[in-house]
């Protein structure tokens, strides 16, 4: 009978095979790494983002995109967020990196992202280019309308590799926002007074994506052709076009009962006096469909007061 050789030899043995075979393996992972497609998207400046893996230590730069981030799948990822960033709750635990204005550029380095994603229009663009100095990929996003936001969750899922999430949840949002349009949009027309801020009396214009969602509703924005996203009014401007409907967000609630020293003004006869969530309707993120459906129920609301 043949004797066991001893673990000595085995040891050797195996060392020897794993030597012969390393070479081979290593060109064969290297070679699956090469070939392995880069994951490229266009941001909402135009620039395109391309990274060699997915993103696995994202920092976000604005409450929507925190958001948005969540949505397709890549909360897990973000390991750093700004003031505000306080949906969905897990988003409350995250290491902070400052205002979205004034974030600390350091903090952010600290992290190591291999991913940030920026707001456009809200974020310093020097602080930014700072940023990209560093070798650090920025995706800057600004949705102007809810495809866009649609769009915002499948790139921002492709970046993290977090399609088999983001896909669906990308359709499930597009899905909500035509059964709005379908249920609403052929409604009799409303004529709306978006107010967004009290001193200066302010409003948005018709390019903005809160005019979108007007529209969606069967709301016409009073101020939709002014050229500037969002417009300083005078109070007598306001009251020449006579809203039947004058909308704020919770921060501007209490100024609502300002018009009503206008007892004429159609939107204070029939007490069409609304207030929306504006988290709901200011964040360019998922959440909006949300603040869509809340606001075609207040004009469905003023219909029935005719």
């Amino acid at each position: 009978m043949r004797p066991w050789p001893c673990a000595a030899a085995v040891a050797t043995g195996i060392a020897a095979a794993a030597a012969l075979l390393w070479p081979a393996a290593a060109a064969t992972a290297a070679s699956a790494r090469a070939s392995t497609p880069a994951l490229a998207v266009t941001d909402d400046s135009g620039q395109q983002i391309t990274l060699a893996q997915p993103a696995r230590r994202i920092v976000s730069l604005a409450p929507h995109a925190t958001e948005l981030l969540f949505a397709a799948g890549a909360g897990a990822y973000v390991v750093g967020v700004v003031e505000y960033s306080d949906y969905p709750a897990p988003a409350r635990q995250l290491p902070q990196v400052g205002g979205a204005a004034t974030f600390d550029v350091e903090r952010i380095a600290a992290l190591k992202p291999d991913l940030v994603v920026a707001w456009h229009s809200g974020n310093a663009p020097t602080k930014l280019a700072q940023l990209r100095k560093l070798g650090i990929p920025v995706f800057e996003s600004e949705p102007r309308n809810f495809d866009a936001i649609v769009s915002s969750v499948q790139r921002l899922a492709h970046l993290a590799g977090s399609d088999d999430v983001g896909m669906p949840a990308a359709r499930a949002l597009d899905a909500r926002w035509r059964a709005l349009a379908q249920r609403y949009s052929q409604r009799a027309p409303v004529a709306v007074f978006y107010q967004i801020w009290r001193t200066p009396l302010m409003t948005l214009n018709g390019a903005h994506v809160v005019s979108q969602a007007l529209n969606l509703c069967g709301g016409t924005n009073i101020f939709a052709d002014l050229p500037q996203l969002a417009p300083a009014i005078a109070v007598e401007t306001v009251l020449q076009a006579n809203p039947e409907v004058i909308i704020a967000t919770a921060e501007e609630s209490a100024s609502l009962d300002d018009w009503r020293r206008w007892p004429k003004l159609t939107a204070v006869a029939r007490n069409n006096l609304f207030v929306l969530p504006s988290d709901l309707m200011m964040r360019f993120g998922p959440r909006m469909v949300d603040g869509a459906a809340l606001l075609c129920e207040r004009l469905e609301e003023a219909r029935g007061k005719r």
